[in-house]
């Protein structure tokens, strides 16, 4: 599952910061990772043990798209085995921001 959230329409920068605090707690508690800056402030964990067990893999990240701040997340239920997670994951929100600026004709990290 991937979610994206922007600033704007009914979604506050400090709604959005609420958000990342709220999963980088979560993650951290599990061995979260954080993410390249590149990436902007995120991080990627697994959480085997919680409420959140039907789609561990998780990775969470809020970015800059010319100028304004935006969400992803991605959720995943399974890695293939004998992969990295931690590593896909961080290379799956590269591609989820770069193909974001695509779609909504912005430039991630911008």
């Amino acid at each position: 599952m991937v979610n994206w959230m922007w600033e704007g329409d009914g979604m506050s920068q400090e709604h959005l910061d609420f958000l990342l605090d709220d999963r980088r707690q979560v993650y951290i508690r599990h061995g979260g990772t954080t993410l390249p800056a590149d990436l902007g402030n995120g991080l990627a964990a697994y959480l085997s043990n919680s409420p959140l067990a039907d789609q561990p893999y998780r990775v969470s990240a809020k970015f800059r798209c010319d100028g304004k701040d935006r969400m992803i997340d991605i959720y995943l239920a399974q890695v293939a085995k004998g992969r990295d997670a931690i590593k896909d994951m961080i290379e799956l929100m590269r591609i989820a921001q770069k193909r974001y600026g695509e779609l909504y004709d912005c430039t991630p990290g911008a």
